[in-house]
């Protein structure tokens, strides 16, 4: 993540829709579609909820999942352990970064055996203190993502970070709404959060389309995540806003290009750019003595000549020399 470049991540979630064979080819599209890493999300229903009905652990009330049941939905949408270390190999002869969001201390326990080299805290778990202390002990690069979080609950998730001694700390800014809307994403926060807090700042993003993304990275994002999948008609759990292959890959570009169009600060110009600009010329012919006027005397592109600024200075001198007309004045003829 240290490249200079955005580091572009492929949430595959639930888009695999508990499909080994689909996981697989959406992992492919992912690397084709020019991602530096995939992320999968390591838990299981009961990590998250218990199987119960009551008003807290019931069917959802609103929203995209809306009548499904907490435990059906994260059992639906969960990343079966005995697929982790496959998907990991193959993601990784792929040539990308393979990584996930654990929900729980086990979670986190198979990812240690797994040797991810990083860990991604999760929006609604950014104030689960113990979780966060137990995977910044392992030692590996945390992402935390802020979607649910205020300045205070930032400020305690860090340092429950360096208090287990690491600080490979970086931020995501995050609407917590599937999908987001574009009202809702408040990206100034982005450099704001960069100032604030002291620490790389990214962008875990679930509105449409990828404006948001582009102008994060604009505003100085890090690092980008989006959601994946293969065809959005698969349905599933996030498949209304998961990016597909060609919409992805569009995005990956323009990123790029906006990485390049960005460069550094820069004022200096080139002999080229230089030469494209104004210059004084004789606009008649000129001869030794006669004296320099508004009428032979004029401001024209290319720049092969005397600097408009001494135009003021040279009327009414006596030209030293014959000049022809259509050639550049010269340091000489201020003489």
């Amino acid at each position: 993540m240290n490249s200079g470049k955005t580091f572009i991540i492929a949430e595959l979630s639930a888009n695999h829709n508990q499909d080994f064979d689909l996981a697989v080819k959406t992992i492919e599209a992912i690397a084709e579609a020019g991602a530096d890493a995939v992320k999968i999300q390591t838990y299981k229903p009961e990590s998250l909820v218990l199987n119960m009905d009551n008003e807290y652990f019931g069917t959802i009330q609103s929203g995209l999942w809306k009548g499904l049941r907490r435990y059906d939905l994260y059992k639906m949408a969960a990343t079966p352990y005995e697929w982790h270390p496959k998907l990991q190999q193959i993601a990784q002869n792929l040539g990308l970064v393979f990584f996930s969001s654990p929900f729980d201390f086990e979670g986190v326990d198979l990812l240690v055996s797994m040797h991810v080299p990083i860990y991604k805290i999760a929006s609604f778990e950014i104030n689960d203190i113990p979780l966060i202390k137990y995977v910044a002990k392992q030692g590996k690069p945390v992402i935390m993502s802020t979607g649910c979080a205020n300045i205070d609950d930032i400020n305690l998730a860090i340092e429950a970070c360096k208090e287990m001694g690491n600080e490979q700390i970086t931020l995501l800014k995050c609407t917590s709404e599937y999908p987001a809307s574009y009202d809702r994403v408040n990206l100034l926060t982005i450099p704001d959060m960069k100032k604030r807090f002291g620490l790389p700042v990214g962008l875990s993003d679930h509105t449409l389309g990828s404006v948001v993304p582009l102008t994060a990275v604009v505003l100085g994002a890090e690092v980008v995540e989006k959601h994946f999948i293969l065809d959005r008609s698969l349905g599933g759990a996030d498949s209304a806003f998961s990016m597909e292959p060609a919409e992805f890959r569009q995005m990956v570009n323009d990123i790029r290009n906006a990485e390049t169009s960005l460069g550094q600060v820069k004022y200096e110009i080139t002999e080229q750019e230089r030469l494209k600009r104004r210059s004084l010329y004789a606009v008649e012919d000129i001869k030794k003595g006669d004296i320099f006027t508004s009428s032979n005397v004029r401001s024209l592109r290319p720049g092969y000549g005397l600097s408009p600024f001494f135009y003021e200075k040279l009327l009414g001198k006596e030209s030293v020399r014959n000049i022809k007309r259509g050639e550049p004045l010269t340091s000489e003829d201020l003489c």
